[in-house]
């Protein structure tokens, strides 16, 4: 029975002891607001862990309403539909079949929660977050009200402590669960990717290990959620700080793992490790995964983009056949006068190792008409950048009615190192809906487009081969918009430009810090600039996956009027 004193070091859900345990982590992919589909999610696990005869099946953080939820908890019809889904899943353990630890907002005296849910029986214990983070991508100290240090949960005779995501981050929720009486530690997670983070987990995971000598249940959540993309990765670690179980990365799962009770502490039978990718895999992983659920859970067809005979194009484009499949990915060629027919060549030739649809549509005739009707007004000025961003606005007003006519989704294509400086114009190549490779630097890209050249991505529906040509890789980059125009003509060579950008935006070091790597202070401080400069056009730019600590967007929050200049006096 369920025991509510305020006096229990625990709670207990039932009482029958036991010496032998399955327990379900149930990686799943919510989709946020979705309440109805989400409950449906995990009885649809409930059912496939009953079969393997699990007692115990768990979800991740928030799992309910889908991590991040953001402002959806502050909307009151919205917690009453939430808690209506949860008292729904806590009858249906009535049935004998897994208890249930799941993740949901609840209310408790007034306040807002983060909270877990354990149910069995048709009965439920509910235990709150206790350290909220708020900072980088979080923001969860304005919704929610921290919880006390929990007591354990007593299901199936074993006393679980159910620290939540960043309660692991710290040593005090463990210690407190462990000196309650906890035996075992489950851990709900909604612990987005970046790159290096799988580690981040483990070695959290791994302290708290050691500190209290119990082993964990990690479960964390799966999926793309606008910008942030949730990898799975889900695992057991032993008491001794051993991986037990892991399970698989980029994809939905339902682990049952089995435990005895060993000489006074809970074991875990090892299983096979699944394989965690390469660094190169894991950013292609989780820039597909972003746009495959950014598009399929908004409900668009397809994707439209604009395939330019360029390497950044090129792997958008390859992204989102691997992501959706060849029939839902539109490649149009919008050639201009200065467009070469290398270009034109490499475009064609691109859309066909895809096989994917590649329409031309030539922007010389508009493009004059627009030049013509401001020729009067621009009268004796000379060409420069407004006649070339005329070109790329007209591209995006024409992939725009593309889309508006057919359904089609427009993916942006700017690399982050354009996108940090400003290389990019505002209502032209950055019109679209998503961007797959908006936190990727430009180096990145061509690692990533010879990577995707030897490999299928895992769940890629793409096809195998060279899907990029060697001439795209090779080129100088160049954005075409005027005669023998190349990229470096204006920007340091990229390899030295990625190295300042992520020291300004990654690291945040100074530019003496910089200039100390071997950089040229006047480049450096130009960059700086730069950067500063272009932050009003990233504040209308598209999303994009996070793959780095310091996003655009969620990330780093700069002001857009800016006067500060390191290592400038005023």
């Amino acid at each position: 029975m369920l025991v509510r004193g305020r006096g229990s070091r625990y709670i207990t859900i039932m009482t029958s002891k036991t010496h032998t345990l399955k327990i379900a982590l149930a990686q799943l992919n919510p989709i946020v607001g979705d309440l109805s589909g989400n409950a449906g999610l995990l009885k649809q696990a409930r059912a496939e862990a009953a079969a393997s005869g699990a007692d115990i099946v768990v979800a991740s953080e928030l799992f309910l309403t889908g991590y991040p939820p953001e402002d959806l908890v502050l909307k009151r019809s919205f917690l009453t539909r939430a808690r209506r889904m949860v008292d729904d899943l806590v009858a249906l353990t009535a049935d004998g079949g897994p208890a249930l630890i799941f993740g949901a907002p609840m209310i408790d005296g007034g306040q807002l929660h983060n909270s877990v849910v354990a149910a069995d029986g048709g009965q439920m214990a509910v235990r709150h977050k206790h350290h909220l983070p708020n900072y980088a991508v979080f923001d969860e100290k304005r919704l929610f009200h921290a919880g006390p240090l929990p007591a354990p949960v007593e299901m199936r005779g074993v006393r679980i402590g159910v620290p939540i995501c960043e309660d692991i981050w710290f040593g005090d929720v463990c210690a407190h669960l462990k000196a309650e009486g906890a035996e075992l530690l489950v851990s709900p997670n909604g612990s987005p990717f970046e790159r290096g983070k799988h580690e981040k987990r483990c070695a959290h995971a791994r302290a708290r290990a050691g500190e209290t000598g119990l082993p964990l249940v990690y479960v964390n959540q799966f999926g793309g959620q606008d910008e942030l993309v949730f990898d799975g990765g889900s695992f057991v670690m032993a008491g001794d700080g051993t991986i037990a179980v892991q399970g698989a990365v980029w994809s939905s799962d339902v682990i049952v793992t089995d435990w005895c009770a060993g000489e006074g502490a809970w074991v875990c039978t090892p299983q096979a490790a699944a394989s965690v990718p390469d660094d190169l895999a894991q950013i292609y992983q989780a820039a597909m995964l972003g746009l495959r659920d950014y598009v399929n859970k908004n409900g668009f067809p397809g994707v439209l983009l604009g395939l330019s005979g360029g390497i950044d194009s090129a792997i958008c484009a390859a992204m989102a056949v691997d992501a959706l499949g060849a029939d839902h990915v539109h490649a149009v060629m919008l050639p201009s006068r200065y467009t070469s027919q290398s270009s034109l060549d490499d475009a064609a030739a691109c859309a066909g190792a895809l096989g994917i649809r590649l329409d031309t549509v030539p922007i010389a005739p508009p493009v004059e008409a627009v030049e013509t009707v401001l020729s009067d007004m621009f009268v004796g000025t000379n060409a420069d950048i407004t006649e070339e961003n005329i070109q790329s606005r007209l591209r995006g007003t024409l992939l725009m009615a593309v889309s508006n006519k057919f359904g089609s989704m427009v993916v942006t294509t700017g690399n982050k190192s354009e996108v940090s400086v400003g290389y990019a114009t505002l209502y032209g190549d950055m019109n679209g809906g998503y961007n797959p490779i908006k936190d990727i630097y430009k180096t990145e890209v061509f690692k990533l487009a010879r990577w995707r050249n030897g490999h299928v991505p895992e769940t890629g529906m793409g096809p195998a081969g060279v899907v990029i040509p060697e001439t795209i890789i090779e080129k100088p980059p160049s954005a075409e918009l005027r005669p023998d125009q190349k990229d470096e003509d204006s920007l340091p060579p990229y390899d030295a430009l990625d190295d300042i950008l992520f020291c300004l935006v990654e690291d945040e070091l100074g530019v003496d810090e910089i200039v100390a790597r071997g950089h040229a202070k006047d480049v450096v401080r130009r960059i700086e600039h730069l950067l500063y400069v272009s932050e009003y056009k990233r504040r209308q730019a598209a999303p994009g996956a996070k793959i780095g600590a310091r996003n655009f967007g969620r990330d780093r929050r700069y002001p857009i009027t800016n006067g500060f200049r390191d290592a400038l006096t005023r």
